[in-house]
């Protein structure tokens, strides 16, 4: 089963795209789902499924097609299929504070379930092999990252922490709750969270593998868009997930000629060369301005037209690596860079505020860098295996 991950800023038009995708890969034969993982759903309103007769029915897999069916995650529906014991007992704290109980079944709603919930299903349609491919429609890059980074922060919970504090709790919630004015959570409470993690068991080996699991990013050519797409590529990458592809929405078309867009046609013209420069060598597609919203069936086709040729499968594997990694040893911070073109000659390497700038012959990369190594400077550099790895120290 592959899995398609579309990113971006919110507004790019992700929902538009991973939707035109779902209709080209069932086109091609595919069994294929397109899922929303953002709170703020648009996947239906983008097939223009609306009115009372539609209302509620896509929080299960919702057919389009023979081949294609869309996936709302509902997260009042995940509650009682999957949360039941955790949320009764926030419900249960919440009230004792006075808060009305529809205010406390909304507070208990709480930040990371909707994601979880997702990776549960594509967890459980991968077992069950229902479907040939998985379009995620994924939030906003933030809420993304927390998406992508949650498999590793509930197993180091689930090994390090869950086992101490079920066993103190334990030993000590009979004596507690007769002193406490909230009780302590029961022990169904823990086991619920531990069948909860069950249920997530492989999901991180999923998506980091390249050969399963790519990411498509989707910007505009806009500076400020454009930024977040470089800050989600490198945290991507961080994470161990592979962009195989960047997809450029709403292009100026070369038709539109009209002096009063002559300004954004010159902004626009910088930005794309600069999205070349700084994914390369990861593809770069772009899709031009349509004349008209892109709604319903009909426009989405129209739009998978513009993106992808005739035959072209978005499912295909066209990336195994990630262009480059961040590594720490003994202290010692590093990037490896994937430079199968270049041969040994001088490296130039320099900061560009928090990039990383390579040069090699003609070969230019620029490389953004986290947080933890945006101070550092390089200070050595080599090449070996078409690898190139940079040192990276504090000045």
């Amino acid at each position: 089963m592959r899995i398609l991950l579309f990113s971006g800023k919110g507004g790019v038009g992700k929902t538009s795209l991973a939707a035109a995708t779902g209709l080209q890969l069932s086109r091609l034969g595919y069994r294929t789902l397109v899922m929303s993982v953002d709170p703020a759903h648009s996947l239906a309103d983008a097939f223009d499924l609306s009115g009372d007769l539609f209302h509620g029915k896509t929080g299960d897999p919702y057919p389009i097609n023979d081949k294609l069916a869309i996936h709302e995650v509902n997260i009042q529906k995940e509650i009682k299929r999957h949360w039941g014991q955790i949320s009764a007992y926030v419900i249960s704290v919440l009230r004792t504070t006075g808060i009305s109980d529809v205010e406390a079944e909304e507070l208990a709603i709480l930040p990371g379930m909707e994601e979880l919930s997702a990776m549960m299903w594509v967890n459980t349609f991968r077992r069950e092999q229902r479907y040939d491919v998985i379009v995620l429609d994924c939030a906003p890059t933030a809420e993304s990252m927390r998406f992508v980074s949650m498999p590793t922060t509930l197993e180091w919970y689930m090994r390090h922490i869950f086992p101490v504090q079920r066993g103190v709790l334990k030993a000590v919630r009979p004596i507690a709750n007769r002193v406490s004015p909230i009780e302590l959570p029961p022990d169904s409470y823990f086991a619920n969270v531990k069948d909860l993690f069950a249920k997530l068991d492989g999901i991180d080996e999923l998506l980091e593998d390249p050969r399963l699991t790519s990411v498509r990013l989707v910007t505009n050519p806009e500076r400020m868009v454009l930024r977040e797409t470089q800050r989600a590529f490198v945290y991507f990458s961080l994470h161990g997930l592979t962009v195989d592809g960047i997809i450029v929405n709403r292009v100026l078309p070369a038709e539109v000629s009209d002096v009063w867009f002559a300004e954004w046609r010159s902004s626009q013209a910088r930005v794309l060369e600069e999205i070349e420069a700084y994914f390369a060598p990861v593809p770069v597609k772009r899709v031009a301005l349509f004349t008209h919203e892109v709604l319903g069936s009909e426009r989405l086709e129209e739009l998978a037209r513009a993106l992808y040729h005739q035959n072209e499968d978005p499912a295909a594997v066209t990336r195994t690596e990630a262009p480059f990694a961040f590594v720490k040893s003994n202290g010692n911070y590093a990037v490896r860079v994937q430079l199968p073109f270049a041969v040994k000659g001088e490296v130039g390497l320099f900061k560009k505020g928090d990039e990383l700038v390579v040069e090699i012959g003609t070969l230019r990369r620029h490389i953004g860098l986290p947080t933890s190594m945006a101070n550092l400077s390089p200070s050595h550099a080599k090449l070996e295996n078409r690898v190139l790895t940079v040192e990276m120290k504090e000045n």
